[in-house]
């Protein structure tokens, strides 16, 4: 008898979405309103996607509309209010589908680095629980906890790397503020949502949330910043570019691509596709007056 194969569809074209951050650096508002560095887009072109530079000036419907269209989603580090800014409020829309979608059999996945992180972790409390976790400009190796062995985020990685990232500053944090461990374990709705894959520890002794990945929803969140590993060089700041800092960039990226290709949204025609892209933009070398090597700005 023959046999039939239910093999889960693929989609080899992925496209991330990318919500852009407001600038708020002086030397930078000559060039734009918003922006996204570099650094995060060959992150995502790296683990095979391309990507789509998402604004914050357009209708609700249009970011209905986008949501058809990009196969996942991607939110950047920076520095904005997490309530009230423009950048909350889009993402608050994009949150909103991506769940409904999900619980529909619809896949969609939502990554958050740093800041993204910390948006992320509004979003599901539907509040701010952020406290001072000051851990500016160091690589730390990641605490990492049972669950996170037994994680999707880290199903794929060789033994060596689990190893090397318990005891080698792979991981590189420049952030203020984040979640206590403390806050997330006694807040039903986020201990709940996320399992806990690792934690840190801050300046100030607090103990932090560092990697989280969603229980029922294929949402991710780390508090440090992969993509400096492979694509920021600032000498000023402590980028870890060892090979396992590599290695463990590269495999993130492929990761979230990966979840990328389980998402069937795709655009309409070739044309708009084409015209959606960041292929459309040049960006701007901004090495000479910010931490990044290159911008993007809108």
């Amino acid at each position: 008898m023959p046999t039939s194969l239910n093999q889960e569809a693929v989609n080899d074209r992925p496209v991330i979405g990318i919500l852009t951050q407001l600038v708020s650096d002086d030397v930078m508002k000559p060039f734009g309103r918003t922006y996204i560095p570099s650094s995060y887009v060959k992150y995502t072109e790296s683990g095979g996607a391309r990507v789509m530079p998402i604004k914050l000036t357009l209708t609700t419907a249009e970011y209905e509309n986008i949501f058809k269209q990009i196969n996942g989603l991607l939110f950047i580090g920076g520095a904005v209010d997490l309530e009230t800014s423009d950048y909350a409020r889009v993402a608050k829309i994009f949150y909103r589908l991506a769940l409904m979608a999900n619980d529909r059999g619809d896949f969609f996945p939502i990554w958050g680095t740093c800041m993204g992180m910390q948006l992320l972790t509004v979003l599901v409390a539907g509040e701010n629980l952020l406290a001072n976790t000051t851990a500016e400009n160091i690589a730390l190796p990641l605490n990492l906890t049972t669950e996170a062995h037994s994680s999707r985020m880290f199903a794929g990685f060789p033994d060596e790397l689990m190893k090397a990232l318990t005891i080698e500053a792979l991981t590189g944090n420049f952030h203020h503020y984040g979640l206590t461990v403390e806050t997330f374990l006694e807040n039903e709705k986020l201990h709940n949502f996320f399992s806990l894959l690792s934690t840190n520890v801050a300046k100030n002794g607090a103990h932090f949330v560092s990697t989280i990945e969603g229980k029922r929803y294929p949402f991710y969140g780390v508090q440090w910043h992969p993509e400096v590993n492979r694509f920021q060089w600032d000498r000023r700041l402590n980028f870890p570019h060892s090979s396992h800092a590599v290695q463990l960039s590269s495999l993130l990226a492929q990761f979230f691509v990966n979840e990328g290709r389980r998402s069937l949204h795709h655009f309409d025609n070739p044309e708009e596709e084409d015209s959606s892209l960041i292929y459309n933009y040049t960006p701007v070398y901004a090495g000479n007056f910010t931490g990044y090597e290159q911008l993007y700005f809108f």
